[in-house]
């Protein structure tokens, strides 16, 4: 079954449109503020990441034409699936529990933050806001999460289990992430894709942005990128995090990091890649697009190639 995307959602600091995202003069805009992008209704016991989330997940279903601006679902909710990546989304929110917890101090803990120390808050609280009655998947397992997610998404259309899936990546920033982790050049933002059947794309008259290819998880860089390329030649383009080693597996491939413009983004990296990817395509560039996310430190290497949806689709 051919799988393609068909609309792309921001919710990023200083990006307003695809070719933001291949910048790499490293400044970064303000913070995205939800309230003045989506409206401030609902938003009052919702985390920060289930705010960027709904931010990008609106965008992605009116650039999708599933949903005009502040109108209602065009498609039914059982035909869509929502996966959301996230490793620190919420990381806020538990630790301020446990520490409750751990002080004896429950009555700090409000009953209305609760829901938002579970891993899934992101997935369900976008299924909920826009009626997706599809799956709901939540993925929270470290660098490679973000492309994982996008391969999930499009299983599960392949698999029959819905026609599109609602792929959303999110991270905050905070003291509590910083903190943990002893970063500070932290993505604090949120990114979408539909991804859905070319059939059920055409059928309802909307233009593919990209076609996904060959996805793959491995031990190594190296093994994955021969694994995902395996027959296919040289991609015109590399998405991958310069901080990590990265072997000669195809020499003289432009490589282009996105962490540079938008910060550290775990969980969020393999869409904020792909929507990239998207990009450059969209700009004219020659050949596929190759991402991978991870290294040969972490538990394993996803790898996924993106290409063209095709002469006479946007």
């Amino acid at each position: 079954m051919r799988i393609v995307i068909t609309g792309v959602g921001l919710a990023l600091p200083g990006a307003e449109d695809l070719a933001a995202l291949l910048r790499t003069d490293g400044q970064r805009g303000e913070p995205v503020d939800p309230g003045a992008r989506i409206g401030r209704r609902g938003l009052r016991y919702k985390d920060r990441a289930s705010q960027l989330a709904l931010c990008a997940a609106a965008e992605v279903l009116t650039d999708a034409g599933l949903r005009p601006a502040d109108g209602e679902l065009t498609v039914a909710g059982e035909s869509v699936a929502v996966v959301a990546s996230s490793n620190l989304g919420n990381l806020d929110t538990v630790c301020e529990i446990a520490s409750a917890i751990a002080e004896e101090s429950t009555d700090r803990i409000s009953p209305m933050a609760l829901p938002n120390a579970s891993s899934n808050v992101v997935a369900s609280s976008v299924a909920m806001k826009f009626g997706l009655r599809g799956p709901n998947l939540m993925l929270c397992n470290g660098p490679t999460a973000g492309l994982d997610a996008v391969h999930w998404g499009a299983a599960l259309v392949a698999a029959g289990r819905c026609e599109r899936a609602l792929v959303v990546g999110v991270e905050t920033r905070n003291h509590v992430v910083e903190a943990l982790t002893g970063e500070v050049d932290l993505l604090d933002g949120a990114v979408a894709l539909m991804v859905e059947s070319d059939e059920a794309a055409r059928a309802r008259g909307a233009l593919a942005v990209a076609e996904l290819g060959q996805y793959s998880r491995e031990g190594s860089v190296a093994a994955c990128v021969d694994r995902v390329l395996a027959g296919g030649g040289s991609p015109g383009i590399w998405l991958t995090p310069d901080a990590a080693e990265r072997p000669e597996v195809t020499p003289g491939t432009p490589r282009h990091d996105v962490t540079g413009a938008f910060g550290l983004a775990s969980g969020a990296l393999g869409v904020l890649q792909c929507a990239a990817a998207i990009g450059w395509l969209g700009a004219g560039g020659a050949g596929s697009a190759l991402v991978t996310a991870g290294d040969d430190a972490a538990d394993g290497v996803a790898g996924m190639v993106l290409r063209s949806a095709g002469k006479g689709e946007r």
